[in-house]
């Protein structure tokens, strides 16, 4: 396990005496600012982090302002917007890395929802005067617009994971992070199958490891928090949970939660449209 899981170890940083501090910066995009807060959560672990390295821009916790280039950028949120597309692309060219944090920021998020409808009629729905309303008809994940050195899955982000990225990625080597479905994780902690079980939809099978294997202990069927696993068969699960009685219409929102825009979900929830 890496010394930064560690809470009574401080973190190897490529800061070094008579060197400037790496230059980490935290973006926000539209999300709840969920995943940021992960990171101001992290409590002693972060004391060790903000000594090895120097916070250039972070407004959920400092109105200080340093410019670039920036050793990480730290990027939550999904792109909806003309004016963020820009944006984001400026803080892609002053980053030497982009790591993208929360399911808004590596799949669209929740407000991806927009992708299945028609934009300009919501806005008309909601808004007195929508013409003041500039958004673009999608709301989509980072990568689609600039290129991304990692992305960390979670709605929010799991806070232990962040501090294994952002040690990794300053001292050049891969993170060390876990790719096995949240099915993996259940079996790991002893957790009984839901489904086998109790009958209980769950998308476990389809789903990243990551939470902690939080809703599943509690008799709750895994919502996709943490977006699809690798080689995630959604076809395959969605034919079995139609053999727990759940309706079309209840698959297809199923599969649109958190990572509805994720290519997997997505694809799995068309088929039920």
């Amino acid at each position: 396990m890496n010394a930064m899981l560690n809470k009574k170890a401080k973190p190897k940083t490529s800061a070094k005496p008579g060197r400037a501090k790496p230059k980490v910066a935290v973006w926000k995009f539209a999300s709840c600012d969920g995943c940021q807060l992960s990171l101001l959560s992290c409590e002693d672990e972060l004391l060790d982090v903000v000594g090895e390295i120097q916070i250039a821009y972070f407004l959920e916790a400092t109105s200080a302002k340093i410019e670039g280039p920036y050793d990480i950028s730290l990027v939550e949120g999904s792109i909806t917007t003309e004016h963020d597309a820009k944006r984001i692309r400026k803080i892609r060219e002053q980053s030497k890395a982009l790591i993208t944090i929360g399911a808004c920021a590596t799949s669209g998020g929740i407000q991806a929802l927009r992708n299945f409808a028609d934009v300009n009629a919501y806005t008309r729905a909601v808004y007195a005067r929508p013409d003041y309303i500039h958004t673009l008809k999608t709301s989509s994940p980072i990568q689609d617009h600039v290129p991304v050195d990692y992305e960390l899955r979670g709605c929010p982000i799991n806070k232990m994971q962040l501090l294994e990225v952002i040690n990794a990625t300053l001292n050049g080597r891969t993170p060390n992070i876990s790719h096995v479905s949240q099915c993996i994780e259940c079996k790991r902690r002893g957790t009984v199958c839901l489904m086998v079980v109790k009958g209980i939809p769950c998308l476990g099978p389809v789903t990243h490891a990551g939470c902690g294997n939080i809703c599943p202990t509690t008799d709750r069927g895994c919502f996709g928090c943490f977006g699809p696993s690798e080689a995630a068969n959604g076809a395959s699960l969605a034919r079995q949970l139609e053999r727990l009685g759940m309706s079309k219409r209840e698959i297809r929102d199923f599969f649109r939660s958190y990572n509805a825009n994720a290519v997997a979900f997505r694809e799995t929830s068309e088929i039920y449209d």
